[in-house]
């Protein structure tokens, strides 16, 4: 009976694990990847896409293309049994709760941001994370430009016309520089706008920028950086952030409506919720790659945390979280599954990196490769032609030569293109009949009734006996969401045709905690029908 090898995510790590695994085990495997996406981001592309030089479709590339005979399923992963061998997920439209059994699980989940610990910097920052992170931070650097066009008080002209970026590691420098890239491209179709009134900073906690390479590089490119008019904040952490204000460690009050954070990272829920070791809370791996205490569970990436000699204790000592080093790891981790599956002894990850890259546009880049130093246009010509080989599937690798290509020869677009984003608050509408959402499934809001009615039927929680009941206009349902639990406890249909309010969690907490007659209504809901003292805070808490 072939084996079921089962990877979550679909990463750099994920998407190269499947691919190699498939490659050595053949038919002998049935390979599935779980993704809440159904494809591959190139992130090291991201910055350009934020910049307009390559349109965002063609940084990515569809799973399901790059993994043929792979089952490639779109959902979200809620959590994993380990003894049963089952990994449940949220699937479809009705997010319907599915187990899926493995024999072999791979865990690359990555990391996500979490930009918490510093006061305002999550409810004010954008990030580049996602492809969305980047066609967003596009669309706002264009927005500041066009405000700042028009408007007539100075003050908000100089807010509008500042740009700061937080971190000034590789996502860091590269995000600035691109950005002004695109600002200095776009002042001219801007009459009003005079390059002297654009500020562009970076703000590094570190001494220096580009840690990751060799001082000399780091120099070079705080020094490019500054040529091209950004100011190099160095020694500086945040302190907070408003929607007008970014205030530094040293005390400066930087005027702004634009910050990008390319710091932050952290495991993703899923990955800290699992039953597994972990060490600064990413999974603690063996040099195999396999999980500790675990036979048939392997991880890599950047949510492992993955020794690169025996007895590792030094930051230096651990794999870092780049592209170079996933694909290498997504060799080992197949090679020891298959020769687990065989009963042979597992191999260590062994890999020293090939050197590093940075763009800082403008045609300029820095670069350590086989421990030599390149700086200036050999170094961005070096990181181009490195990314476009290193981008999976020829139709992609073509997109973008292509994109830079007519970049290279045309002016830079300045038109704004907004996503449509699903409403926090809105309505829906039932027949009678329909079903709102059935026992198990993944919940998405709190549900107000405005009109029509529905019967919900739940199971009592103190003696599991089944309860019916009608809730008509004015009626809520749905609300042990906001106390932390992620999955429907009953069913309900309409009764008639009806109208519904849906709340997402988080907006449904915020506006808890800005109306206090909403807040103290369901304080004392929650005390008369769960027994829980609850705040708005409480909820976020869980």
């Amino acid at each position: 009976m072939p084996q079921r090898i089962l990877i979550l995510g679909g990463g750099f790590a994920g998407m190269f694990a499947a691919r190699e695994i498939k490659k050595r085990l053949g038919d002998s495997a049935e390979v599935e990847l779980i993704n809440d996406e159904n494809y591959f981001v190139f992130q090291p592309l991201l910055p350009e896409v934020a910049a307009g030089s390559i349109a965002a479709p063609h940084a990515v590339s569809p799973l399901r293309f790059l993994l043929r005979n792979i089952f490639v399923r779109k959902a979200r992963v809620d959590n994993v049994d380990f003894e049963r061998r089952i990994v449940t997920v949220f699937q479809g439209v009705q997010r319907r709760p599915t187990e899926v059994p493995y024999d072999h699980l791979v865990v690359a989940m990555g990391q996500r941001v979490d930009l918490s610990r510093t006061q305002g910097l999550s409810d004010h920052a954008l990030t580049m994370k996602t492809l969305e992170d980047a066609r967003c931070l596009r669309a706002h650097v264009i927005e500041r430009l066009e405000h700042a066009e028009i408007t007539q008080l100075p003050e908000v002209k100089q807010e509008a016309l500042t740009f700061c970026v937080v971190g000034a590691g590789f996502s860091g420098v590269e995000t600035v520089g691109e950005m002004k890239e695109l600002i200095d491209r776009s002042l001219k179709y801007y009459p009003n706008i005079s390059p002297e009134e654009v500020r562009v900073k970076v703000v590094e906690f570190a001494g220096r920028v580009l840690g990751e390479l060799p001082e000399k590089l780091g120099t070079y490119a705080a020094k490019k950086l500054q040529e091209r008019g950004i100011e190099v904040l160095l020694n500086t952490g945040v302190a907070s952030a408003t929607g007008t204000r970014l205030i530094t460690t040293t005390g400066e009050e930087i005027p702004t409506r634009t910050i990008v954070a390319t710091i932050g990272n952290a495991p993703s829920p899923v990955v800290s919720a699992m039953d597994l070791p972990k060490v600064q809370g990413r999974i603690d791996v063996e040099r195999s790659l396999r999980v500790k205490g675990h036979d048939n569970v392997w991880s890599l990436g950047d949510c492992a945390m993955i020794p690169m000699k025996d007895g590792a204790t030094e930051r230096g000592d651990f794999a870092p979280p780049t592209a170079q080093f996933a694909v290498r790891e997504a060799r080992t981790v197949a090679a020891n599954i298959e020769a687990a599956i065989k009963g042979k002894p597992l191999a260590p990850f062994q890999y020293v990196s090939q050197g590093a890259l940075a763009s800082l546009g403008a045609r300029r880049g820095v670069a350590q490769v086989w421990g030599m130093n390149f700086s200036g246009f050999p170094a961005w010509l070096l990181w181009r032609a490195y990314y476009a080989a290193f981008l999976p599937g020829v139709g992609t690798k073509v997109r973008v030569l292509l994109n830079w290509l007519l970049d290279a020869l045309s002016p830079r677009s300045v038109v704004q293109i907004r996503a449509d984003r699903p409403s926090a608050a809105r309505y829906v509408h039932f027949r009678a009949g329909d079903r709102v959402f059935e026992k198990g499934n993944r919940a998405d809001g709190v549900y107000t009734v405005l009109s029509g009615s529905v019967q919900l039927n739940y199971e009592d929680e103190t003696t599991g006996e089944p309860r019916t009941w009608t809730l008509g206009a004015g009626g809520h349902f749905g609300e042990r969401l906001i106390l932390g639990h992620n999955r429907r406890a009953g069913t309900v249909r309409a009764l008639e045709d009806t109208k519904v309010l849906v709340l997402d969690r988080d907006e449904f907490l915020k506006l808890a905690e800005g109306f206090p007659v909403l807040r103290d209504y369901f304080q004392d809901r929650m005390q008369r029908v769960y027994g829980i003292d609850w705040t708005p805070e409480t909820g976020r808490a869980a």
